[in-house]
C-alpha cells in the first residue's frame, strides 16, 4: 500500500498529500500474537460460566448448552468443549433417567466469587462508568445503540447485566433512549449520556504530562503518538520522513467533532488514529477485534476503507494479529513484550481463569508457551 508524503500548508489543518512509491510491510510480532492467542476460548468459557451461574440450579442441560454453539462461535460441540477444560466444567447426571448436565468446578466457583467482588466494588464501578461515558462521548455523539455496546462489552469489561447495574447505579450518567438507523430508519434501543462530562473529555494522550511541540505551534496541540516496532521491522527513509511530518500535525482530540476536515487529508487521518487509539485505551485488554473497531468507526461516521488504511499506515501504533480465527488490533504501547504494562483487575482475573483452563490439560494437547518464557 502506497504511503504519502505531506506538504504542510501554513495555517491550514487540511494537508495536501504527495504519494510515494512505498509500502508498509506487515511483520509478525510473536509477543503480541501470544497476548492474543493465550485467550483462545476464554470468552466462550466465561460466557458458558455466566449462563450456568444465572441458572437457578447452577447447572445447564447439555441440550440447552448446545443451542449456544452458533452464538458463541464454538469450533466443536458444546460437550467436547466442556471436556476440553475438565478443571473448569464438570459433566454429570442429576439423577437416573435425566439428561446430562454441566456445572462449574469448585475452583471455578471460587474464581467467579472473586471476580464478582471486583465487579461490585465501587472503585471498579466508577472506573467502568467513566470508561463507558468516554466511549459515548467520542466524536461528540453522546449515545450508542445497545447492540454496539454489547459487541464491545467483553473488551470493555462491562458487567453481565448492564441495565441492572450501571444504569441503575448511575442514573446521573446514563439513560435508556432510542436512536434511528441511518440506513434502514429502524428505531433501536440505545444507551445515552445524561449530560456532557467536561472533566472526562480528555484523551489518554492529552492527559500525559509530556507534549512534543512543533516550531511555530501557536495554540494548536502537537502531540505525537508513541511508536514501537517489532524486531526486524524497518521503514524506508522517505516513509520515516512522512511519519515525522504526520506526527507534527496538530492533535485534535477524539472528543471533538472534526468531521469538517477533508476526508482525504492527513489531518483527518490523524484525528481518526486518535479516535482508534482512545477506543483501544478504553478496553481493559487494550485490544479488540478489528471488525469491532470498523463497526464502531462506521457508526461514528468514518468510511471503512479509511479505517483500514489508518490501521495499516501506522504499524508502530497498532498491531494486527491473525490468531484465534480472527483479526485483532492491539495497541502496541500498552504492552511490554506479551505483558500488559497497566493491568486492570479484571484482566488479572482473566489470567487466573486461563491458568485454571490449562491446569489439567489433556496430555495429547500442546501447551501454549510464551515467547518470553512465561
Amino acid at each position: 500500500m502506497a504511503l504519502p508524503l505531506i506538504r504542510l500548508l501554513p495555517h491550514r489543518f487540511n494537508t495536501v498529500r504527495a504519494f510515494v512509491n512505498a509500502k508498509v510491510k506487515w511483520v509478525r510480532d510473536p509477543y503480541l500474537d501470544y497476548a492474543v492467542e493465550r485467550e483462545k476460548d476464554l470468552k466462550q468459557v466465561i460466557s458458558f460460566k455466566n449462563q450456568i451461574i444465572s441458572n437457578p440450579s447452577k447447572s445447564l442441560p447439555l441440550s440447552a448448552a448446545s443451542l449456544l454453539k452458533p452464538h458463541l462461535n464454538l469450533p466443536t460441540t458444546s460437550s467436547k468443549f466442556f471436556q476440553k477444560y475438565p478443571s473448569f466444567f464438570s459433566i454429570f447426571q442429576p439423577s437416573p433417567g435425566l439428561p446430562p448436565h454441566v456445572k462449574l468446578t469448585p475452583q471455578t466457583l471460587l474464581l467467579h466469587k472473586k471476580e464478582s467482588t471486583i465487579h461490585t466494588s465501587m472503585s471498579n464501578k466508577y472506573n467502568t462508568t467513566e470508561r463507558l461515558a468516554k466511549l459515548l462521548m467520542l466524536a461528540g455523539v453522546t449515545k450508542l445503540p445497545m447492540h454496539l455496546i454489547n459487541r464491545l462489552k467483553w473488551d470493555l469489561g462491562l458487567p453481565h447485566d448492564i441495565v441492572g447495574t450501571l444504569l441503575a447505579d448511575f442514573p446521573d450518567y446514563f439513560e435508556a433512549c432510542e436512536v434511528g438507523d441511518a440506513v434502514t430508519g429502524k428505531v433501536e434501543i440505545a444507551l445515552g449520556l445524561v449530560c456532557w462530562r467536561k472533566e472526562l473529555a480528555f484523551s489518554q494522550l492529552e492527559r500525559r504530562p509530556i507534549m512534543v511541540c512543533a516550531p511555530n505551534a501557536n495554540l494548536s496541540k502537537h502531540i505525537g503518538f508513541p511508536m514501537n516496532f517489532p524486531k526486524g521491522f524497518d521503514l524506508e527513509n522517505r516513509v520515516k520522513e512522512w511519519v515525522e511530518e504526520w506526527q507534527a500535525l496538530p492533535y485534535i482530540s477524539p472528543y471533538e467533532n472534526a468531521t469538517h476536515l477533508s476526508p482525504n487529508s492527513d489531518q483527518a487521518e490523524k484525528w481518526m488514529v486518535a479516535m482508534l487509539h482512545e477506543v483501544l485505551w478504553l478496553m481493559i485488554s487494550k485490544k479488540t477485534e478489528r471488525e469491532n473497531l470498523f463497526v464502531l468507526g462506521e457508526y461514528l461516521g468514518f468510511e471503512r476503507s479509511r479505517l483500514k488504511k489508518a490501521v495499516v499506515h501506522h504499524p508502530g501504533i497498532f498491531y494486527v494479529s491473525n490468531k484465534i480465527r480472527t483479526q485483532t488490533v492491539v495497541l502496541r504501547e500498552a504492552y511490554r513484550k506479551d505483558f500488559l504494562i497497566e493491568k486492570h483487575p479484571l484482566m488479572g482475573m482473566r489470567y487466573r481463569y486461563i491458568h485454571l483452563m490449562n491446569k489439567m490439560q489433556r496430555r495429547d494437547e500442546a501447551t501454549l508457551v510464551s515467547p518470553s518464557g512465561g
